[in-house]
């Protein structure tokens, strides 16, 4: 959860014990040096800042590693002078900010003391309005561990201090400290710093659960990579070898679309920290930790590429092709208007190549056709959607895209269009079939019609009516009429197709 100018924690909101420290004229007297990273807020600015960085340009990585070399203070100064982080969005940790409100107010000499660029950290020392001094890293000093020890021991001279950390490096001074309090630690650094002294206070982190990583997988959004069976369905195949690696195929698609949506997840924070919804995004949060989402990422993306070559090279070449399209998605395409969208309806059209490629099946321009067109359209969904609820709370433009909510008329037109000349596409492809070999039926295709007309336009009054929130291929999932109408839809297909399916 972001904290915003006006909105920082109440003093009401900290726990009892907080209030009766802050009462204690003996403990108000120390002065309370609080870490930032994974205490003050739940996200490491490090991290933060190299995301920035690669986001600006990846070959900066390799500029990292020539900085790195000469410490890790150079290093943060390098990054911190080429990035613009925007500190009012960062995840803080609201029940140590409600009990530092109550030592500002009661008198207690506050200081920031973290290991991050000094740059960043008095950024959010004049955000938080509430610290008197900073004490952070610069080009010649990584301020950690027992470098940080000795530079609050200068500070805070000889009558004590108190201290809040969260890690393992944070001992050193905690063991030096007449105040420990410890926030966000796992139980192993509560166990020792229960050796050292007892705490004064012990805020505990926020409990890991398994939804969580769900959510970040997006595994919900497996349900386009039914798209790869959609060539074997259009030919009638039911082969049973094809099939299989069809589906081997929707595995490797999945979990490399995983990893893909991470990559997203990881370069989009400030802008999801800035929408209504998108902020209780896993990483967006920080209830998944961004070196945790690299993790996965190292696991997800070369075991979707291992398996993708198992089952042909073609295929190996079309998943590459995908990966290489949204990163460049992720990291710029996205911002532009127009292109975004365009990008969105090629990556759901790519699938069905990709299944054709799989199940070797010629896949007709017309199934290409339709397909780009009624895909265009979803994507516009996604946008006119995300524009809807923006301009309700006010805002003029979506944040990390290259809309505002201006163009939100003439988006809406754009996207009705092209599921109209989808349905037009689908009309003349089974004006094309009648008297084939593949529909010996192929008049009762025309019941189709009406039906995808009535999804395309009720999908559209939905979004209008603000009940779609950005993802139609959740909205499609979770609605009892989209499935009554891709039911109906089968049932014609396979009526029109009796006596010609092999």
């Amino acid at each position: 959860m972001s904290v915003s100018p006006g909105s920082l924690p109440h003093p009401s909101l900290a726990s009892p014990d907080s209030v009766r420290d802050a009462a204690n004229p003996s403990v108000a007297m120390l002065p309370l040096y609080v870490d930032l990273d994974g205490t003050l807020t739940y996200t490491d600015l490090l991290f933060e800042s190299v995301l920035l960085l690669i986001k600006r340009n990846p070959l900066y990585l390799f500029l990292c590693c020539i900085w790195l070399l000469r410490g890790r203070g150079n290093l943060k100064a390098q990054i911190a002078s080429r990035i613009e982080l925007d500190v009012s969005l960062l995840p803080y940790n609201n029940e140590l900010l409600a009990y530092l409100q109550h030592q500002h107010v009661a008198g207690r000499r506050l200081i920031l003391a973290s290991a991050s660029d000094r740059t960043l950290v008095q950024r959010v020392a004049d955000y938080l309005g509430i610290f008197d001094a900073v004490l952070a890293s610069d080009a010649a000093t990584n301020l950690k561990s027992k470098i940080k020890l000795q530079a609050i021991v200068a500070d805070s001279g000889e009558n004590g201090f108190a201290y809040a950390g969260n890690a393992a490096p944070d001992l050193a001074v905690w063991a030096h400290a007449a105040e420990l309090i410890v926030v966000n630690a796992s139980p192993a650094i509560v166990a020792q710093v229960q050796n050292l002294k007892t705490p004064a206070l012990i805020i505990p982190p926020r409990p890991f659960q398994w939804r969580l990583l769900i959510k970040a997988l997006r595994l919900h959004q497996w349900a386009k990579n039914a798209l790869l069976f959609v060539p074997l369905m259009a030919a009638h195949d039911l082969n049973a070898d094809r099939w299989l690696a069809t589906l081997l195929a929707f595995l490797a698609f999945g979990m490399c679309a995983s990893a893909t949506y991470i990559i997203n997840d990881l370069f989009d924070l400030a802008s999801d920290r800035a929408h209504p919804r998108k902020q209780a995004r896993p990483f967006a949060a920080a209830t998944l930790t961004i070196p945790f989402g690299v993790v996965l990422l190292a696991v997800l993306l070369p075991l979707s590429l291992w398996l993708a070559a198992a089952i042909s090279l073609p295929f190996f070449g079309l998943m590459l092709l995908y990966v290489v399209v949204t990163l460049l998605y992720s990291a710029r395409l996205k911002q532009i208007a127009i292109i975004d969208v365009l990008v969105l309806a090629s990556l759901y059209t790519h699938r069905i190549l990709a299944g054709g490629q799989v199940s070797d099946v010629v896949i007709s321009n017309w199934l290409l056709a339709v397909s780009l067109f009624m895909f265009l359209s979803l994507a516009l969904v996604k946008r006119c959607a995300e524009l809807e609820f923006m301009s309700g709370d006010g805002h003029v433009s979506l944040a990390g895209r290259g809309y505002r909510t201006s163009d939100l008329s003439y988006l809406i037109a754009m996207g009705i269009a092209s599921g109209f000349v989808a349905v037009m596409l689908l009309a003349l492809y089974v004006d094309s079939q009648v008297g084939g070999a593949m529909y010996p039926h192929a008049e009762i295709l025309w019941l189709i019609l009406p039906l995808m007309l009535f999804w395309v336009m009720r999908l559209w009054l939905k979004v209008s009516r603000l009940e779609i929130q950005d993802d139609p291929l959740l909205f499609a999932i979770t609605d009892r009429s989209s499935w009554v109408v891709a039911i109906l839809v089968a049932c014609v297909a396979l009526a029109a197709s009796v006596g010609g399916m092999s």
